[in-house]
Order: structure tokens, then sequence, then C-alpha cells
């Protein structure tokens, strides 16, 4: 059976990236730009797209997935979509020389898939099998690519240009991509997309009590990246400061806690829009 990479908006609009970068750096006066981000008045202009189908048809739709369907069936669901997905971080520990990782990981994919229902239940946790969360973008960092610029891509929220990349080398390694029939991958692929987008509904009070939700969306995933490439090693500093000023920005909404503990990720770095653990991923 062949292969084949999804033929999402992905690969369109980073080649738009591509060829904008240079005009995007000439847009925004060099004393306000973030440096990380050269492109912005173009990702202003698609994260406001996002959010308002986000808001109009998208969370609604979540929302009233999570009050209709009982508890167990979503569970029963994320954990399939998870479960699928998880030969990706498999063969990103491997390419990471990370083989301890690897070898729980295999063991958590076999004993979820068999005695697991095909990932509909999660035995692996119950006997002590750490979850692991990988991917090529990931991979590129620990071998020193940078990041490259901040990217807001249409229907798909925040990546950077390395993580983009990374996302089209993952789709190798999930079984979705090996399907013929082009209507399936899209459903799977759209399906795993809203899933997401449940378990993301808890963040939007956060988000919504933002100065710019624009930058803080940036800031967070920015630092969960940064976050997921280093395995946690980021200085407290480092992970705190622009936390700080987003919650300076927002005058009317309670302070943000600004020191997570030194083994969790950052708290904002779950946002709508994206990010999540991997880049929309």
């Amino acid at each position: 059976m062949r292969a084949s990479i999804p033929r999402t908006p992905l690969v369109r609009f980073l080649t738009l990236a591509l060829t904008l970068t240079v005009a995007g750096c000439a847009t925004v006066p060099e004393a306000s730009r973030d440096k990380r981000d050269p492109l912005e008045p173009l990702n202003r202009s698609v994260y406001a797209f996002n959010d308002g189908l986000d808001k109009t048809l998208v969370r609604p739709v979540a929302r009233g997935y999570k009050a209709v369907v009982p508890t167990p069936i979503q569970t029963g669901v994320s954990n399939v979509f998870a479960n699928a997905k998880y030969p990706v971080t498999l063969v990103n520990n491997l390419l990471q020389g990370k083989f301890k990782a690897a070898l729980s990981d295999t063991a958590r994919f076999t004993l979820n898939t068999t005695l697991g229902l095909g990932g509909l239940f999660d035995p692996a946790t119950d006997v002590g099998l750490d979850v692991n969360d990988e991917d090529f973008g990931q991979t590129l960092g620990k071998w020193g690519v940078p990041p490259g610029p901040y990217l807001v891509l249409p229907f798909l929220g925040p990546y950077t240009l390395r993580d983009g990349f990374g996302s089209l080398a993952d789709d190798f390694a999930e079984p979705r991509s090996y399907l013929e029939d082009d209507s399936t991958r899209w459903t799977l692929w759209a399906a795993d997309k809203f899933e997401r987008r449940v378990r993301l509904l808890e963040a939007d009070a956060l988000l919504d009590r933002a100065g710019d939700p624009y930058t803080f969306v940036r800031s967070a995933y920015l630092q969960r990246r940064e976050y997921l490439v280093r395995d946690g090693d980021v200085p407290a500093e480092d992970t705190d400061l622009e936390l700080e000023l987003e919650a300076d920005d927002a005058a009317d909404a309670p302070a943000t806690p600004t020191s997570p503990p030194p083994t969790a990720p950052p708290t904002a770095a779950v946002t709508p829009q994206g990010a999540a653990g991997s880049p929309l991923r």
C-alpha cells in the first residue's frame, strides 16, 4: 500500500510563509517587532480568521459534544486517537537516542492496541507505563535545528517553521497516512483535530482573560515548544518573563501565575488555537 502525506493547507501555507518572510519583516517597526514573529501582520490576520471560525462554529459544536456525549465515551475516543498517534512518539524517541523510553513506548502501544481493544482502553497506564510526548519538531530541535519564524496556519493554528516541517515528517509514522481512501484519511484527520479542540475547552476562559490573545498564544506556544525540546530543562526566568508581561496587559484579569513548578510545562501553553503538545498534534 502506498504512503502519502495528507494534503492539508500546511504545505501550501509553508510555501507562502517562506515567500513572505522578507516582506513581513518590513511591515512592522523594528522597535515593536518580536524577532521570532517576522510575519506578525499576516499571522494576526490568520489568527483573527481562525478565532472567528472557532467562536462561531467549532467551539459551540465542541461544547455540545462535551455536554451530550457521556464521559466514558469521550475518554474512549481520546484514547483511540492518542494510541493511533503513539508510533510518532516511539519513532522520535529512537531518533533522539532515548532507547529506554522507546522500549516503554513499544510496550505501551502494544498493550493498548491489543488488550486495550485498539486503544479504546488504557491498560498501559494501569500497569505503570509512562506516557511520553515526542514529535519530529522536537527531534529537529534536539539536533540543533533552530525553530525559525513563528507561523499561524489557516485552520491549524500556531507552528514554527521547524515544527511545521516536523509535522509533515510525523505523518509517515501515523497509520492514517497509509489508508488508500482519501475521504477516510480526511475524516480521521478532522476528527482528531476536533477531539483535540474538545480537550482544550477548559483553556477558553484563560485565553479570554488575556489582554492581547494573539500575543498570549504566541508566548505560550513558543514557551511550551522550548520546554518540550529541552525536556523541561528551562530556567524559570526564561518561561516566566513573557507571562508576567501578558498579566500586566490584562488589566481587569486575575494575576496570572508566573512560577510553574520546574517539573511541569508552562501552564499557559494549552490554547484553543494550538499547541499544544505538539503544534496541533
